[in-house]
């Protein structure tokens, strides 16, 4: 366990000076250059042209391929894509050989592509062939598009700086036959030497058991863990263009917002549950079974040690570590009186439609004859899952409002008369609470607002919760 193994996000990517400076060379400490492995994201952006915008829905060309006739409004957007990758390219090679050869090594993928999906959409035109059978293996090759143009850039820039780069493509291009997981991870870096090799691995792996099906945009941080995994690292590290904060900087201030320093996976889950993920949950699974500690490293201050996350960590004395929450979630609330003394047939039922429409739960409220579900996702999906619900529930009360949620999370937060202190720091700011849940386990407290009041409610629990305690350069040295 000599080496380690990281990944670079796309906002970060994108910066490509401060990369090889900040990361690669260390911020010009004296570290070794090599006994690491690197796995990339695409570029800023880049994921969304090709399949969908992340936060807005805004279509891509998976998107525009899947449910459009017309073949021109995909076709034009390949056109968009190829235009853009070349523009990335110039900013990164200038008029120089290398960039002429990085236009014609993506644009022969592209070229690949856009005929491949030509000929399935002309295929399914026949009515034997169904193209939705199809969709997930073209979301997959679209989306390894991405991170094969970054990665083999990378790698060629790398070299043109004087570092002994590999470029490893585990997209699967033109591959004969797909391999599990593991297995095509490991033949990629059979006889890669980690002491005078470094490896810039796509965070697309193409396999047998399908990322996206699993995954889908977490794709590259379960590469990432797999590659970590399997060839037995010391350390995963994660570059992002923040730290993970004890809130979010844009809210609270960046000069209020504080690094956390430490803490444990337990705590990760709680984040990835309120969709602010240092690491998809699954993907930390296997780093916390195997004893893998994770650090989140900010690329623009290569000097601080980032916040480390592992398996055992709790904090020498109980505090809060972070200000969290989503600014809309969706409650959906069933009143039946008829529910009484039946109430788990009913919230088994509740989960069976949440599941079929792939909702995600954040929280939970049940009473004698109420349950109320806190769900993420679109408005259009809560609509049709409150429509399914009102139909298997006639006679009931079905309401959804559209509310924040803010929590208070730690990995020890046994502090007594702390929920006192938390639902009073709201109150003097005129918050009312409409909901609220704490666990035994005394890692989270949930606060269920009005949306008008998340800023001021985060504000308000940073303030009192972790600022007054002064930090300085971190929760807790890593």
């Amino acid at each position: 366990m000599t080496h380690t193994v990281e990944k670079i996000g796309g906002t970060s990517m994108s910066q490509y000076d401060a990369v090889r400076d900040n990361i690669i060379f260390h911020g010009k400490q004296n570290k070794p250059l090599y006994q690491r492995i690197f796995v990339v994201s695409a570029y800023g952006g880049i994921t969304d042209l090709l399949l969908e915008h992340k936060k807005s829905g805004q279509p891509g060309i998976y998107s525009l391929f899947a449910n459009v006739n017309d073949s021109h409004t995909w076709h034009g957007a390949m056109v968009e894509l190829q235009t853009q990758l070349q523009k990335i390219n110039a900013g990164l090679f200038g008029d120089t050989l290398l960039c002429k050869q990085a236009n014609q090594f993506i644009g022969a993928r592209l070229r690949d592509s856009e005929q491949c999906l030509t000929d399935l959409q002309r295929l399914c035109q026949h009515g034997h062939f169904a193209l939705e059978s199809h969709l997930l293996t073209v979301r997959e090759m679209l989306a390894s598009l991405g991170e094969a143009h970054s990665a083999w850039n990378m790698a060629q820039l790398l070299q043109r700086d004087g570092v002994n780069a590999r470029f490893v493509d585990l997209s699967g291009w033109n591959a004969s036959a797909a391999l599990s997981l593991d297995n095509h991870i490991l033949q990629a870096f059979e006889g890669i030497d980690l002491s005078r090799e470094l490896p810039i691995a796509t965070g697309y792996s193409h396999c047998e058991e399908g990322l996206m099906y699993s995954f889908d945009r977490g794709y590259s941080e379960m590469t990432f863990s797999r590659i970590a995994v399997l060839t037995k690292a010391k350390e995963a590290i994660i570059h992002k263009e923040y730290h993970l904060s004890s809130a979010d900087p844009r809210i609270v201030g960046p000069n209020k917002a504080v690094p956390i320093g430490r803490t444990n996976y337990d705590v990760a889950d709680q984040l990835a549950n309120l969709g602010m993920e240092a690491i998809h949950p699954r993907a930390a699974s296997g780093l916390r079974q195997n004893n893998i500690p994770l650090r989140v490293k900010n690329t623009f201050e290569p000097h601080h040690q980032g916040t480390v996350i592992t398996v055992d960590y709790i904090s020498q004395t109980p505090c809060v570590e972070i200000i969290a929450g989503m600014r809309q979630v969706h409650a959906i609330e069933v009143f039946d009186q008829d529910m009484m003394g039946y109430i788990h047939d009913h919230d088994r039922l509740l989960l069976d439609i949440f599941t079929k429409h792939n909702a995600q739960i954040i929280s939970k409220d049940i009473n004698a004859n109420t349950i109320t579900n806190y769900l993420g996702g679109s408005l259009q999906t809560v609509e049709k899952i409150v429509g399914e619900i009102e139909e298997h529930y006639p006679h009931a009360e079905v309401s959804m409002q559209t509310v924040a949620v803010v929590s208070a999370i730690g990995s020890d937060m046994q502090v007594s008369g702390l929920l006192a202190k938390t639902v009073s720091a709201m109150a003097d700011e005129g918050i009312s609470i409409l909901a609220m849940h704490q666990s035994m386990r005394q890692v989270d407290m949930q606060f269920v607002i009005d949306t008008e009041h998340y800023d001021v409610a985060v504000q308000s629990l940073h303030r009192h919760l972790v600022e007054v305690h002064e930090h300085g350069h971190a929760i807790c040295v890593a």
